[in-house]
């Protein structure tokens, strides 16, 4: 089997700049939610319909668990974002923004027979802005690029030098 990849240099820009983009998008997510001390997750998960509506459920059922979830929520957003746009951890952070989105996506997805109780941005059946950031994020986490163009980049010369 080789295991030489053979990605170009614009290949390696284009996936550094989508690294960057979601990292922009999810870090401003989470500053936004940051200073809106009256922000809440409970509309998002009150309105699940599908195999998370139980756990939608649980966590609406409790204001300690529903600020508990709304807290790693924010701060997860925020260190996943930075951590994408710096590309530091960049696969940890890919892989933890990957499972975030698809926890969306699995709490709210676009299909037939569910409404939506909340206002959506568009119209949409079974892909969504969700799992498409997701699908990315995983791409980011096993490409080479993962390492390039952002501190993990410099840590790692410092080590080989």
């Amino acid at each position: 089997m080789n295991t030489q990849t053979n990605i170009s240099k614009w290949q390696y820009g284009w996936l550094v700049t989508l690294r960057f983009l979601i990292g922009w998008h999810l870090l401003y997510e989470g500053i936004f939610k940051f200073l809106k001390p009256e922000w809440s997750s409970y509309g998002f998960l009150d309105g699940s319909q599908w195999v998370l509506a139980g756990v939608a459920d649980w966590i609406t059922s409790s204001s300690a668990v529903l600020n508990v979830v709304d807290q790693l929520n924010t701060w997860g957003l925020i260190a996943i974002g930075l951590g994408l746009i710096l590309g530091l951890f960049t696969r940890a952070a890919a892989i933890a923004g990957a499972i975030l989105l698809g926890l969306y996506y699995l709490f709210y997805p676009p299909l037939v027979g569910l409404t939506p109780s909340a206002p959506m941005e568009g119209n949409y059946l079974i892909v969504n802005k969700n799992l498409i950031e997701a699908a990315m994020l995983a791409l980011i986490a096993v490409s080479p690029a993962a390492r390039m163009y952002g501190l993990d980049s410099l840590f790692a010369r410092k080590v080989t030098s």
